[in-house]
């Protein structure tokens, strides 16, 4: 399934192309940014096939923020939205490497029609680099495929569930390097203030208490916003492979179930949500340790 990220300063503009993606079962939108500077990191994280950007948006225009994501390695493709395009406009987005424009105000018809087109194309494109490769390899010996790194692993899990462009990220990375580090038989977590404290130890902050609060805060916030992407993803779709797989295992899905309401109400001041940081963090270490062990 093709997977698309939405930046643009509208939030009706926002709404109203992740509706026709996900009705018109055109793909996943596993993200969105209200600006460009708040979408780079993001997309450097998730790598999504497509990037719906607005041409004018403040502090970066939907241009100067295609050149930043090409200069740290984003590889995909875009599709410019615009609610004025001149010939100059065109011309620059065109050197960017810019093919397709949606206009504003946005059209549902417009919009199936130019993705489909870019799905092609990507499909299309997709099918040759794998018919390269593949002629790339007949008659080379075949190779070991490396171990991945705990890391590697844990970074992962914490992409399939769209969060690897969060601040807590790099925490929970570190906690689960340090329990794999430090493993023995026993495969419970010790408890949760000693792993904060063991974080901020390792990252040589000199008030250990005050940084030991600080990520547990940036990881309360980014099982949120994993919650919320599935919840998401399961509104639009309850058979996608991500939302089966990680929703039941990770969280009390009553909680998810809660939040899927609040997205199918359209609810702009959602419930709160009870976040179980133990349950997730001992998850995730289980898991780790299966990848880690158990992967060829």
């Amino acid at each position: 399934m093709l997977r698309y990220f939405i930046v643009d300063d509208d939030i009706a503009s926002r709404r109203m192309l992740a509706h026709i993606i996900t009705e018109g079962g055109l793909g996943v939108v596993i993200g969105e940014a209200e600006s460009g500077k708040k979408s780079i990191p993001q997309i450097l994280s998730t790598h999504p096939n497509f990037v719906l950007i607005d041409l004018l948006m403040p502090e970066l225009d939907g241009i100067e923020t295609i050149e930043l994501l090409k200069d740290g390695g984003y590889q995909g493709q875009f599709i410019m939205i615009s609610q004025i395009v001149t010939k100059e406009m065109v011309g620059e987005a065109y050197e960017k490497g810019i093919e397709f424009f949606i206009h504003k105000p946005i059209n549902r018809v417009e919009v199936s029609s130019i993705l489909k087109k870019t799905a092609e194309q990507f499909r299309l494109k997709d099918s040759l680099l794998q018919i390269r490769e593949s002629l790339a390899h007949i008659g080379s010996s075949p190779k070991v495929q490396a171990k991945r790194s705990v890391k590697e692993i844990v970074m992962s899990i914490l992409n399939d569930m769209g969060i690897t462009g969060e601040a807590g990220s790099d925490d929970i990375v570190a906690m689960m390097e340090i329990l794999m580090n430090e493993r023995n038989q026993d495969t419970q977590l010790p408890p949760l203030k000693d792993l904060y404290e063991a974080v901020a130890s390792r990252a040589k902050k000199l008030d250990i208490q005050k940084e030991s609060k600080a990520i547990e805060q940036r990881v309360r916030r980014t099982i949120l916003a994993a919650i919320n992407n599935l919840a998401s993803l399961g509104s639009i779709d309850y058979t996608n492979p991500e939302f089966e797989y990680y929703a039941p295992r990770f969280f009390d899905f009553k909680e998810i179930r809660s939040r899927m309401n609040d997205i199918q109400n359209d609810s702009l001041e959602p419930m709160r949500v009870k976040i179980n940081t133990k349950k997730f963090l001992q998850v995730l270490y289980l898991e780790t340790i299966d990848k880690y062990y158990n992967e060829i």
